[in-house]
């Protein structure tokens, strides 16, 4: 008799992504499955618990796969370590009920389902008659957000009156993107074709309505409701938020002392390179103020994104078999202008699985119209080449070897803005930053990674400021404190230093995850290095580190350090 043959733990992973995206057509989206297209996902109470349903029938298919012949093969073993890793911080965060006050400036269910939609195809009819059923499904998915919210409600689960009002100042954006009565659904479906004017019209208009609807409940219901509630989440909330983004138990209280560490380090190159760009600057960000007036700068909306795209390609010119060898097909990346209403970070967007939608770099203009060369460059060496775009579209081309779960959902943020924050290290450590103008905006970038661990950590666990902190030392965290430390350290405008805040106090323990990241990719690289010792070829570890897939940031370490 033969016997039944049981998956192993990629197989598990891999069956694990097909009844998520059956669960998620925004996943579906995302990964190119065009069964995903027309649908959005039910965000209701009983829609979370399907996930969470999914997650546990999965763990413990987990277990079954794990005892099998085989499943101690490092590429099953990597995959079902991350795969357990991952569900389990998922399912901690649901049973803590965080989906039902998942209010903010990005990353909600409202958030989610607009931004589907910059990702659904339009290069036909038939895939316009996708999104207008799609566009028709956005009352509904709003409606099961809100009832998400009303049940938070019920149980005195609230979100922060500060990311509450920011969000409904979204909504009333989205509604009416500039002052004409039309909303962003409507804008976007007007480029559709005159087949199916009605149509799309039709449904644009009710999912603006859906938005309005939204809004005003939570002008009018939800906002009263939490007012008075705190804006940050306390350690064990946020103790379980850094797990789910960064993949592993941290040490709060020494990765806080790890930022004060780097800032005092930055702080110290910053003035160096201050007093190249401004001789006498009293600070560096007095240097960076003349940059914004009287530094480079690309004037023109259209003419910013060319040169976006252009640096991207130049640096893929420069790497491609030198430190890097790319497939041709990861060799294309898109610079795009992000839509109105996004928060203010620029963001990129990985490639499709079959790669008949390039990965995407997304630029937030703001209302602005020029922009200064400083600000732009290490920044899209993070988001682009060699930062997002190698490594995870890196993933998607070897994703056969690994499994689907490893090169999409599997994601762990901290893994990802890790590589991304080493990427920018690396342009510097060969030598692309050698204009003063360049390498001290790449150091106010690193500034701001160094600021978002204190701020982040500090605010929300109330932390004491160190006493050889030149900045209010001795006192407490709080988020208005935190927004006068950000703002004072940093080049960026005021909205978006406004917009940063509120970020990290809607997704808290997610923005520590690009210093921390980045050290864990730092420590892999140097412990591999020292196993080497001259034989160790910095572009080999750099195509086998992009090709195992995401792992949190302790496996990351021990992966990296054995390649």
């Amino acid at each position: 008799m033969s016997q039944t043959k049981h998956p192993l733990p990629r197989e598990v992973a891999d069956a694990y992504v097909d009844d998520l995206v059956a669960l998620d057509p925004v996943t579906g989206t995302y990964l190119g499955v065009k069964e995903s297209h027309s649908r959005l996902p039910d965000t209701s109470p009983a829609g979370q618990e399907a996930l969470a349903d999914l997650a546990r029938r999965t763990l413990a298919r987990l277990d079954e796969a794990e005892r099998q012949p085989g499943a101690d093969r490092d590429i099953e073993r990597r995959c079902g370590r991350l795969l357990r890793e991952r569900l389990t911080a998922e399912l901690a965060v649901h049973e803590a009920d965080e989906g039902l006050r998942a209010v903010g400036n990005m990353e909600t269910p409202a958030h989610a389902v607009r931004e589907v939609f910059a990702l659904t195809p339009t290069g036909t009819e038939e895939d316009w008659a996708a999104v207008a059923e799609r566009l028709r499904a956005v009352p509904t998915a709003l409606a099961g957000y809100r009832a998400s919210l009303e049940l938070g409600l019920e149980r005195k689960l609230y979100a922060g009156p500060r990311p509450t009002a920011t969000f409904i100042g979204q909504l009333t954006e989205w509604s009416d993107t500039d002052g004409s009565g039309r909303g962003w659904y409507e804008e976007f479906a007007a480029a559709g074709p005159d087949a199916l004017r009605a149509e799309l019209d039709e449904a644009a208009r009710g999912a603006t309505a859906a938005v309005v609807a939204l809004r005003d409940w939570m002008r009018d219901v939800y906002a009263p409701a939490v007012e008075g509630a705190p804006d940050t989440v306390g350690r064990e909330r946020y103790a379980r938020w850094s797990r789910y983004f960064n993949g592993t138990d941290l040490d709060l209280d020494e990765a806080y002392a790890y930022g004060w560490a780097e800032y005092h380090r930055l702080l110290a190159e910053m003035r160096t390179e201050a007093e190249k760009v401004l001789p006498g600057a009293a600070t560096p960000w007095v240097a960076l103020a003349h940059l914004d007036e009287h530094g480079r700068h690309i004037e023109g909306v259209e003419e910013v994104r060319e040169w976006l795209q252009g640096l991207m390609d130049r640096a893929i010119e420069a790497l491609d078999g030198t430190h890097f060898d790319l497939a041709e097909r990861v060799r294309k990346v898109e610079s795009r202008i992000a839509p109105p209403g996004s928060a203010a970070a620029p963001y990129y967007t990985a490639p499709s699985e079959d790669f008949s939608r390039p990965g995407r770099t997304w630029l937030p203009t703001m209302g602005q119209t020029r922009f200064p060369v400083y600000d732009l460059v290490s920044t899209w060496y993070h988001e682009g080449v060699p930062g997002h775009h190698l490594q995870l579209a890196q993933w998607v081309h070897v994703a056969e070897d690994l499994s689907r779960y490893q090169a999409s959902v599997g994601g762990v943020s901290a893994n990802a803005e890790g590589w991304a924050l080493y990427a920018e290290r690396l342009m510097d450590e060969l030598g692309f930053l050698q204009d003063p103008e360049e390498r001290l905006g790449y150091l106010d970038a690193q500034m701001m990674r160094a600021v978002r661990v204190i701020v982040d950590i500090g605010m929300h666990l109330e932390l004491e400021i160190p006493a050889d902190s030149p900045f209010h030392p001795g006192e407490r965290w709080t988020p208005e404190l935190a927004q006068e430390f950000f703002g004072s350290h940093s080049s960026r405008p005021a909205d978006f230093v406004e917009s940063e805040l509120t970020r990290y106090l809607t997704i808290p323990g997610q923005a520590i995850g690009y210093k921390l990241g980045e050290r864990a990719w730092l420590l892999g690289r140097e412990n591999a290095r020292r196993r080497h010792g001259d034989a160790f070829d910095l572009k080999a570890w750099h195509m086998a580190a992009l090709s195992q897939g995401s792992l949190g940031l302790d496996d990351l370490v021990d992966e990296l350090s054995r390649l």
